[in-house]
């Protein structure tokens, strides 16, 4: 891998490691100052909002600029969010302007793969930013989980600045004080990314004319014949696994009973398996190879079923590895032939907000789906079982709409493999 490659994976690292944290503490802050279960639930949506509303603008600003100043202003929007969530505003307005950042930024962290890499290494770089973000989150719910405990945050809020009162008084503000610092080191490594060398696309004049073009994009990675079936199943396992996140801890807190601290270590298994996976894809599979990863996620879409028949911590720690290693098998090697053709079709900014744009959607209309649910007393046991027939059928429905592409245009399908295959027709 190039140089430049490694300060990106360090600047993704602590920014990603800073939005679980801080998801953690949010939830915590809501927890305490007596915001309702379905606030709480929807904070998952809320951070998705703007990668939905933004996804024309964000992958074309991301093509204009060097991606490492694009990833740098992202950063200090996110700080803006905990800033905001630090001094009065309500924790979902302020996540949304932190999931705002989140949106700005990852056109540019993965744009930038496809723009210093060539095709042969994407699955291997895709599995090393796979593997690092979910390290990430395994650490960032685990420090988010410690922060707002009773020990550490008791030794944060004994700090105390002379002739300065900082209003923060609840574990929740120490907790979020704190992670402004990750987001300040993820800046400083931003400002270390190199240039590609790659020509800038320019904004147009009336950001207006940005909706068709996206609209045009759109459509030619769900018309393309290995587009359509990566960006199906990527924006599926995303849409699922988002919202994930916060139903293992509503799940560990009715099953087994644990609280905000414990449950989040739980988050953390998950994420363990979910880098194991990821990493032994990025060993084994080829871009090429991507299409045979889909059985995987119909099991995927039974283990979350069987979720609900799990009352020991001892049986959950490794049924959630294995759980986690089969969606980090399965993402791996789809996000990297995703971002292989869009590369080929739009540019790597664009290509980006696209699959952003649907994954996020997704996690958006579940989570509000689940918010509502929980709002009318859906419990969690009923959402685990919902959410694992959404994804066993439909995994099962893409993988029979690439069955029928087979039969249909093989010739077609045969020479996208082949571009695949070759590193001088990646773009």
């Amino acid at each position: 891998m190039k140089r430049g490659f490694y300060t990106i994976m360090a600047a993704q690292f602590f920014s990603s490691l800073a939005d679980n944290a801080l998801f953690v503490a949010a939830v915590e802050l809501l927890k305490t100052s007596g915001g309702a279960e379905w606030q709480r639930a929807a904070l998952v949506p809320m951070f998705a909002l703007f990668y939905v509303i933004l996804a024309p603008f964000v992958g074309a600003f991301a093509d204009a600029r060097p991606k490492g100043q694009v990833m740098f202003l992202s950063n200090g929007v996110k700080v803006l969010g905990c800033l905001m969530m630090l001094f009065g505003s309500h924790p979902l307005l302020a996540y949304a302007v932190v999931g705002l950042g989140a949106a700005a930024y990852s056109p540019a962290k993965y744009g930038i793969l496809t723009e210093l890499l060539p095709a042969s290494q994407l699955v291997k770089a895709n599995g090393w930013i796979e593997g690092l973000t979910i390290a990430s989150i395994i650490l960032g719910v685990l420090v988010g989980g410690q922060l707002v405990g009773p020990h550490v945050s008791g030794l944060l809020l004994r700090v105390d600045l002379p002739l300065i009162d900082t209003g923060i008084d609840t574990p929740a503000q120490a907790a979020i004080a704190v992670l402004i610092g990750f987001y300040a080191l993820a800046a400083w490594f931003n400002t270390r990314i190199p240039r590609t060398g790659v020509a800038m696309r320019p904004m147009p004049q009336r950001s207006l004319m940005l909706l068709p073009d996206f609209w045009r994009c759109n459509l030619l990675l769900w018309r393309d014949k290995l587009g359509q079936i990566s960006l199906a199943t990527t924006t599926l396992f995303w849409g699922v696994s988002g919202n994930l996140r916060y139903i293992v801890l509503a799940w560990a807190a009715a099953a087994l009973g644990y609280g905000t601290t414990q449950a989040s270590a739980l988050v953390g298994v998950v994420a363990i398996g979910t880098a194991v996976g990821a990493v032994a894809a990025s060993l084994r599979c080829r871009l090429e190879m991507a299409p045979r990863v889909m059985p995987l996620g119909i099991l995927m879409g039974v283990l979350v079923i069987a979720m609900n028949f799990i009352t020991n911590v001892w049986v959950a720690v490794p049924f959630l590895i294995v759980l986690g290693g089969l969606g980090g098998f399965m993402v791996v090697p789809m996000n990297a032939l995703l971002q292989h053709r869009g590369h080929n079709l739009m540019g790597a900014g664009r290509s980006i907000a696209v699959q952003n744009f649907n994954e996020q959607a997704a996690i958006l209309g579940m989570g509000a789906l689940y918010s509502l649910f929980t709002g009318l007393g859906l419990s969690a046991f009923g959402a685990i079982t919902g959410f694992g027939l959404v994804v066993a059928g439909n995994m099962w429905l893409i993988y029979r709409w690439h069955a029928r592409n087979l039969r249909e245009h093989p010739e077609e399908v045969a020479r996208l493999m082949a571009m695949a295959r070759c590193d001088k027709l990646h773009g």
